[in-house]
């Protein structure tokens, strides 16, 4: 008898696995067959959408958080016809300005000659609610750190180069979520409203008490708003 859950890929952020998504991959095993899009073999964004595509079921819904979202945005200018769904967690069309690339360098210079969880403790306030358990804090440094430095830098040196994909995004016709952390500090509001103005049918929900880490942080709440778009 076929299964009939939803394929569906879930891709992580920066200095993520799959660690990021591990409430989602349990919480909707009931209505989804759950894959995590591979973002740590390749050193660009194309290549990563690439990578996803060729281990992807012939159709799935696509859902991305942070660099996932990015990713995400690639894989549909490759194969929008693939995608049933589509869903960006904390994360912005837009490309980096001068001021985002700086700080990516200098994110890359201070891991280089510090250490890699320097620069993740240092990052913590704008990564994590303060209200949030400090066991969530320590989960999202250990997963960074086992993602490694090396990876870190390939990955933040990828997020430079990527484009605007708001024209790319003025296509979807598919159920689109935007979901984000209310008080997300990496993300600025009017970032998320401008995602929301290029899909309008999209559904824009933003979770209270919550930064940037929004899986990790509020589980139940992203499984909720997640579990309505795969019923959309």
């Amino acid at each position: 008898m076929p299964d009939p859950r939803q394929p569906l890929v879930l891709v992580p952020g920066l200095a993520c696995n799959q660690t990021v998504w591990e409430a989602q991959v349990a919480a909707l095993a009931d209505v989804a067959q759950v894959t995590i899009g591979d973002t740590l073999s390749d050193p660009s964004i194309p290549a990563m959408a690439q990578r996803i595509l060729a281990t992807a079921p012939a159709r799935f819904a696509l859902a991305g958080f942070s660099m996932g979202g990015y990713v995400t945005m690639e894989i549909w200018r490759q194969a929008p016809e693939r995608i049933t769904r589509i869903a960006f967690v904390d994360t912005t069309a837009g490309a980096d300005d001068a001021d985002a690339l700086r700080l990516r360098e200098a994110a890359i210079a201070t891991a280089e000659a510090r250490s890699l969880e320097a620069v993740l403790r240092g990052s913590l306030q704008r990564l994590v609610h303060p209200s949030a358990p400090r066991e969530v804090a320590e989960r999202v440094v250990a997963m960074a750190l086992d993602v490694g430095l090396e990876r870190f830098a390939i990955q933040q040196r990828a997020i430079q180069h990527r484009p605007d994909s708001h024209a790319d995004l003025a296509s979807v016709a598919v159920p689109a979520l935007i979901l984000a952390g209310a008080q997300d500090r990496l993300i600025a509001p009017e970032r998320l409203e401008r995602l929301h103005r290029t899909i309008p049918a999209a559904r824009l929900a933003l979770i209270a008490d919550c930064g940037h880490m929004a899986p990790m942080e509020k589980p139940a709440e992203v499984t909720r708003h997640m579990r309505g778009w795969l019923a959309a």
